[in-house]
């Protein structure tokens, strides 16, 4: 099914914000594949809209970084990098040793809600992982990582997590053989790690954790990013 089918038509909120929503969405979930032009007239049928609100919305995300303009040829889905999977990584790092400062610094009872929170996303993970559904592992473990941002209360913070995240999930759904090739047994104990170094308090052990988990990451889809663009040879060691 094209992405142009995945749309559904919209009956009472026919705004720009709802059609950017929607073709989010599609994006996120592949629908929409990298270098894919998204035509607007055929967005603006499909939704039974006018084309001005789809003009805006295209735009909208034009300026998020999701699509991009080629001058008389129209809007396309951004393909990403290498060098942008370590941009979008570096910058992830910087919001959420942001954020676990923040957390930090509250105390003991906030922490460990907080963490128990957290885990909670860690127990989800686990049934899925091990049914190898690496779609919805994904989708938890950005859960995780912007429950983290969320939980700062920092609305700025927040804001600026909302499209390195959205760019995370572009990668892990374009790019889902970056799981099988990590070691499946280690997601959900890393990230239960940052759980538990949150609740205990110790900054240091927070930053180290969360820049180790993302560094590997990073590599993971590096190198996925490389060898889907014909770069090299998927996970050579």
């Amino acid at each position: 099914m094209s992405g142009i089918d995945r749309l559904s038509a919209i009956q009472s909120r026919s705004t720009s914000v709802v059609i950017a929503e929607q073709l989010t969405d599609r994006i996120i979930d592949g629908s929409f594949r990298p270098g894919e032009q998204i035509n607007e007239a055929q967005v603006a049928t499909q939704l039974n809209v006018s084309r001005g609100p789809v003009r805006e919305a295209l735009q909208r995300l034009v300026q998020s970084g999701l699509l991009i303009s080629k001058r008389n040829r129209g809007v396309f889905v951004r393909e990403l990098t290498a060098d942008d999977v370590a941009e979008i990584y570096a910058a992830r790092e910087v919001l959420e040793c942001a954020a676990a400062e923040v957390i930090v610094a509250r105390s003991s009872e906030e922490r460990s809600n907080i963490a128990a929170e957290l885990e909670a996303i860690v127990d989800g993970m686990i049934p899925l992982i091990a049914a190898q559904d690496w779609p919805q592992v994904s989708r938890l473990d950005l859960a995780f990582h912007s429950r983290i941002v969320e939980a700062s209360g920092n609305t700025r913070l927040r804001r600026a997590y909302l499209t390195l995240a959205t760019e995370t999930l572009i990668c892990m759904s374009n790019l889902e053989e970056a799981y099988p090739y990590s070691d499946p047994a280690s997601i959900a104990e890393e990230h239960r790690r940052i759980a538990v170094l949150l609740a205990e308090g110790d900054m240091r052990d927070v930053r180290e954790a969360l820049h180790q988990h993302l560094s590997a990451a990073d590599d993971y889809l590096s190198t996925a990013v490389d060898a889907q663009n014909g770069k090299q040879t998927p996970y050579a060691m």
